[in-house]
């Protein structure tokens, strides 16, 4: 009797042995696919970021939350530089949160519980290309309002993250309707942070987001932008071979706009977000300093 009972507790050992494997290797998983751009951070583009701030006139904005940025050069993928003012920093972003609408319908896609008919593709590219509400709002349903908030949480995920200051988040419909599920931080409708837009970017290429056919049909979708504004008008006169992947947004004094950048086949990111009457001048200006710190010949 005593040596079934050893027997028995030895596997309960086992068991309990590989439950915490398992356990551990999950929240390994989810780490790595949370990158944490903090441990970027740049000291150089940092001051580089600063001072051009400083010599815009816009520092005084930034100290009064009223912009938030960052950037993040990615010519060497492994080892990418940021620097961040007000990353974390969740404001209202009128239609650049049809970014999170985007990531919701590409991973219901490759979970099979949406097709991309043409329909769908149609919609997708006029939701992202030329900011169209009504598709926007039809894409949301067919991802499914809950769907979409709990995806943006989901732990492999966490573009809204409450203990990094919230992030991405959709709980309005772009129509004339009201909120139905306002972010549990701010109580906003549509908001986004720089730093969870800049980890859609990221995670999409570097292939961390979706597999490699879905992730080119996403950033086809995101690419050729319909409205020639903000980092786009500002990129384009100067960079005209640049290839541009951006969503941006704009209502009343709201101006948000987000880009991944390709140029000379390297990457990199800009997110701005502004509470200002000016605000998509301001990133229309700063779009070519901003690329030009991050290029190898600045460094």
């Amino acid at each position: 009797m005593k040596s079934l009972h050893m027997h028995h507790l030895n596997w309960q050992k086992i068991i309990l042995q590989i439950l915490l494997l398992m356990l551990f290797s999950s929240q390994v998983f989810a780490k790595e696919r949370f990158f944490e751009f903090k441990s970027s951070h740049d000291p150089e583009l940092q001051i580089k970021l600063e001072n051009l701030l400083q010599e815009k006139g816009l520092w005084k904005h930034s100290q009064k939350e009223k912009l938030a940025m960052i950037i993040i050069d990615l010519s060497a993928p492994a080892a990418p530089r940021m620097a961040e003012i007000n990353g974390a920093h969740m404001m209202y972003a009128a239609s650049l949160p049809k970014l999170a609408i985007l990531v919701g319908a590409f991973i219901q896609i490759q979970r099979d519980q949406l097709t991309l008919d043409d329909a769908l593709w149609k919609d997708l590219n006029l939701m992202i290309r030329f900011s169209s509400n009504p598709a926007a709002t039809r894409v949301l349903d067919l991802v499914g309002r809950d769907t979409l908030v709990s995806i943006l949480q989901e732990p492999d995920y966490r573009f809204y993250d409450s203990s990094q200051g919230g992030g991405l988040w959709v709980g309005k419909a772009y129509a004339k309707t009201g909120a139905y599920n306002r972010d549990p931080l701010k109580n906003l409708s549509h908001a986004a942070s720089p730093i969870q837009a800049a980890r859609v970017y990221y995670l999409l290429v570097t292939g961390k987001l979706l597999n490699p056919e879905l992730s080119k049909k996403m950033l086809q979708v995101l690419g050729n932008p319909g409205i020639n504004h903000k980092l786009v008008k500002g990129i384009k006169k100067d960079y005209p071979d640049a290839k541009i992947y951006r969503k941006s947004g704009s209502w009343s004094n709201f101006h948000a706009d987000s880009a991944l950048l390709e140029v000379a086949g390297k990457y990199y990111i800009i997110v701005g977000l502004v509470e200002n009457p000016k605000g998509g001048d301001w990133l229309a200006e700063l779009a070519v300093p901003l690329l030009e710190i991050m290029l190898p010949d600045s460094n």
